[in-house]
């Protein structure tokens, strides 16, 4: 059971009850790692006279929040798509060129970043602005005649391919703010209280008494979790759609384990449901090859994210020698 303890416009503090430690657990790792959102996979830089390396900008340009609205319904996964390289089912092309032309150091934005391709929504892809002025984060600083002409391509994906997917900032998990049930020991030098102040969830549960005896069979049974958006989706729907991604995770093992493949739930043969990342498929190694190491993903570890398309920095591209996948 949710019970919202503090909403706010990109955090949401809320109180999980009537579950056990693993489930409460789960739900956190979940948000934290395998809910889809957008970021720029690809960088192709026209030009670039401004002090930063090519590799710094397309760093700088993949760690940028981007709208993920509905993309979990909306988007396509490159690896998934029909397309040759990517289409705006799969993908948003975003644009960005800034010239310094006066003596003033020139700021280049976020907010310069222009989609310039269709998309599968009105919102996806486009720069997150959360600060008062409406500028976004800072992508770098020109001096005059310093120019940057270079085009994004943004991608769905999920934080445990890489971070930039990542839909929080932050998450906060606490259980057992009075520690009753002695699960921690404080060290302390004088006093503990004095050192080791409770938090705020202190206040949704009462202290036990100094004198209770000690039950070796309590469990945890509330648990508090603070959400902070990274601004690509909202606090609400990433709580959501962690809930989504743990009952399709759940869906497939009960699946893989009764083989109800012809009940309108997949079999352990059927396509992956998670809609994310998963495991090699069983590979039987090539005759006169030692099976010991050899994996589905080839032998050297080669990963199957890394083909033509593929939503990492690895795969080849059909761009020059100035592309970076970040």
């Amino acid at each position: 059971m949710l019970s919202p303890c503090q909403a706010e416009p990109y955090r949401v503090d809320f109180k999980l009850s009537s579950v056990d430690l693993a489930f409460a657990n789960s739900l956190r790792r979940t948000i934290l790692a395998e809910i889809p959102t957008m970021a720029v996979d690809l960088v192709e830089v026209e030009k670039n006279t401004s002090v930063l390396p090519d590799e710094f900008l397309a760093h700088r340009l993949g760690l940028v929040p981007l709208n993920s609205k509905n993309c979990d319904q909306d988007v396509e996964y490159t690896r998934d798509c029909d397309c040759d390289n990517y289409c705006s089912r799969c993908s948003v092309t975003l644009t960005l060129h800034a010239r310094c032309t006066s003596e003033e150091i020139m700021r280049v934005y976020s907010r310069d970043l222009i989609v310039s391709s269709e998309r599968a929504n009105e919102w996806v892809g486009s720069p997150v602005i959360a600060d008062p002025d409406g500028k976004g984060p800072l992508i770098c600083k020109l001096r005059r005649g310093q120019e940057l002409k270079l085009s994004c391509i943004a991608k769905k994906g999920i934080a445990k391919e890489h971070s930039k997917w990542a839909p929080t900032a932050a998450v906060g998990f606490e259980y057992d703010p009075h520690n009753n049930l002695r699960h921690l020991n404080y060290w302390y030098e004088e006093d503990a209280i004095k050192e080791w102040p409770v938090s705020q969830n202190a206040g949704w549960e009462p202290a036990a008494p100094p004198d209770q005896p000690y039950d070796y069979d309590a469990q945890p049974n509330a648990f508090y979790l603070d959400v902070e958006s990274a601004g690509n989706l909202e606090p609400d729907v990433i709580i959501q759609q962690g809930i989504i991604v743990m009952q399709r995770k759940l869906a497939t093992v009960i699946s893989a384990l009764t083989g109800a493949g012809g009940d309108g739930m997949p079999g352990a043969e059927d396509e992956d449901i998670m809609g994310g990342m998963r495991s090699p498929d069983a590979y039987e190694p090539p005759e006169g090859i030692d099976g010991g190491g050899y994996t589905a993903y080839g032998a050297g570890g080669q990963s199957t994210w890394g083909g033509a398309g593929g939503a990492t920095p690895y795969g080849a591209t059909p761009y020059g020698q100035n592309n970076y996948g970040f």
